[in-house]
């Protein structure tokens, strides 16, 4: 097992570099000027120029690719254009407030999803399992920003339950409490898309399981039913399970960055939002890396519980 880790591990590192390459290119080639959008429209082209000049942005984009990647690998990542604080402090804060919001909609998605897809696995084609297929369809479907105000207008505005959006700082005067009532809107609207995959994946990986001959053969044999679907079912069908949810998670990352514009939640998707529009290279480079970073993380962990699950996987 710990050679199957260890190569992961290694192939990862190539992929990072391509990432690295990618994202630094991408970031240059993003239309505007930091220049400007730093000293406004109305600033001379000589104090444009000197300002060009003070932050390197004149080099060439390999020796700009080459110092931030010296810099980057020392944990350093620079400091913010706009608002002079380096980066790291203004990320990190930020990534953790991401992390709470993805591991709550992630944690309500596989909920919902098993639970929905195993019932409607144990009972296809009945009126529940038509029903169950039909409303996940609509839930992946719908965009998640306009799920999200319509939320918004129901429960926090209509009836009052739930504030409108933002979050305080856990160590300040909300504590948890405001942290929960905060997290609940923008969870359930970042958890619904995926509930509705794991729902569809894991209720067509359970009928596909139910079908195999040792199955069939387990349950003439009168194996009781629990046991039936602990012991031959619910362990065969975990690979694709596990590998489906830890694309979820993936997918939640990106999809909680608008979640968090819409409820104006403090993590990375509103920092990538301000990044951008005042084209804050430094924070928008580290935002970017530190999300495809955490993919491809999630992706190695969802592989080694695989290849626990399924020794056969090792070595692949």
């Amino acid at each position: 097992m710990g050679s199957f880790i260890a190569r992961r591990l290694l192939g990862i590192v190539p992929v990072i570099f391509g990432v690295s390459i990618v994202i630094f290119l991408l970031v240059q080639l993003t239309p505007g000027d930091s220049a400007t959008a730093l000293l406004g429209p109305q600033a001379t082209e000589e104090a444009k120029q000197e300002l060009r000049q003070t932050l390197g942005l004149d080099r060439p984009i390999p020796i700009q690719y080459a110092a931030w990647l010296k810099r980057t690998l020392g944990g350093d990542f620079g400091t913010s254009i706009a608002t002079q604080i380096p980066v790291t402090k203004l990320v990190l804060p930020r990534f953790v407030n991401t992390l709470i919001l993805t591991s709550a909609a992630l944690l309500l998605a596989m909920i919902i999803g098993y639970s929905i897809g195993m019932f409607a696995a144990l009972r296809a084609n009945s009126p529940f399992d038509r029903t169950a297929m039909s409303v996940s369809l609509l839930a992946g479907s719908a965009p998640e920003f306009w799920l999200g105000l319509m939320l918004v207008l129901l429960f926090a505005i209509k009836l009052k339950w739930l504030p409108v959006s933002g979050m305080e700082d856990m160590a300040g005067d909300g504590g948890l409490v405001d942290l929960l009532e905060h997290l609940i809107l923008p969870a359930i609207t970042a958890a619904l898309g995926p509930a509705a995959i794991i729902t569809r994946i894991a209720r067509a990986s359970l009928i596909e399981t139910l079908r195999r001959p040792h199955v069939r053969v387990a349950r003439a044999k009168g194996i009781r039913r629990a046991s039936l679907l602990r012991r031959h079912v619910i362990l065969n069908a975990l690979p694709s399970i596990t590998t489906i949810t830890g694309l979820q998670l993936g997918y939640l990352l990106g999809g909680a960055l608008l979640t968090e514009v819409v409820f104006a939640w403090p993590g990375l998707g509103s920092l990538l939002y301000d990044s951008i529009t005042a084209r804050d290279i430094p924070v928008l480079q580290a935002t970017t890396l530190l999300i495809a970073l955490t993919f491809v993380l999630t992706n190695i962990v969802v592989d080694v519980i695989n290849a626990m699950i399924d020794p056969r996987l090792r070595e692949a």
